[in-house]
Order: C-alpha cells, then structure tokens, then sequence
C-alpha cells in the first residue's frame, strides 16, 4: 500500500532522473555555469562602472581598461593551453611560456598602476583589485565550462 507522500517522493525522483539523464557525464551542472557567469559580469560589470564614475583622466581609464580586456584575455589563453597539455593536445612551449607570461604581466601592470595611482583613494585601489581578479578567475571558470560543456556533448 502506497501513501501519498511515497508518491510524491516518486515523482521528485522521476524529475530528478529526467534532469541527469539530460546532462551528459562530465558536463558542468546548468547551476555552476550559471554561477561562473554571473561572476564574470558581476566583475566586469562592477570594474566598468566603477571605471566610468571614476574622477580620472581619460588616459587612465583607457589604461585600466586596457588592463582588464589584456588579463581576461591572458587568463582564457593560459587555462587553454594548460587543458590542452593536460589532455595531451600539443602545445608548443614557447605559446606555453607567453601565455603564462601574459598573465603574469597583466597582473603586475594592474598591480603597478594601482600602486602608482595617487589620485585614487585605498579603498577604491581595493575595489579595482577585487573586481579585477574576480574577472580573471571567472573568465577562466566560464572557459572550463564551455570546454567540459563541449566535450561531453562530442562524446555522444
């Protein structure tokens, strides 16, 4: 005899099968990527608007903008490359080495330029600093989501 809450329990069973059956093995959970998104707009977003309202020169901004695109764009390209190392895809070394110096530089030179700013108060130094790496760390989340996103799907 089956009460009416084993059929509900059921029922949350069935869906939740549904849901499994509809992401393929190995790929992120819809929630995770979601999550690395929102992170990455959240950061970019916060930098940007924090950049605009900004009481700086436009050649400041221009530089910490330039900052921010040269870091995100480091930061896809070094997890790209570690991925394609790790899953014995070859990668030269010299492409190995700039993409790892990329980012290295691209931090340092936010680094310096917050150091250097005098006309930007410490707090505000901090907020471009969190933002920032808030952005390098969901760029590279968001790009491992698409390639285990990819992967899982070319299996199939």
């Amino acid at each position: 005899m089956t009460s009416d809450n084993e059929g509900l329990f059921n029922r949350d069973n069935q869906i939740d099968l549904k849901t499994k059956m509809d992401r393929k093995d190995g790929e992120p959970t819809p929630a995770f990527k979601g999550a690395s998104l929102a992170a990455l707009l959240i950061g970019v977003s916060a930098y940007l608007i924090g950049l605009f309202n900004a009481a700086m020169e436009l050649n400041e901004k221009g530089y910490y903008f330039a900052i921010l695109i040269f870091g995100l764009y480091a930061s896809v390209s070094l997890q790209k490359a570690v991925r394609d190392k790790d899953e014995g895809i070859p990668v030269t070394n010299i492409y190995y080495g700039i993409s790892w110096f990329a980012l290295m530089i691209a931090i340092l030179l936010m680094g310096i330029g917050l150091y250097n700013a005098g006309s930007i108060s410490l707090s505000e130094k901090g907020f471009y600093g969190m933002a920032y790496v808030l952005s390098i760390f969901a760029a590279i989340t968001v790009q491992k989501n698409v390639r285990d996103t990819q992967i899982a799907r070319d299996r199939d």
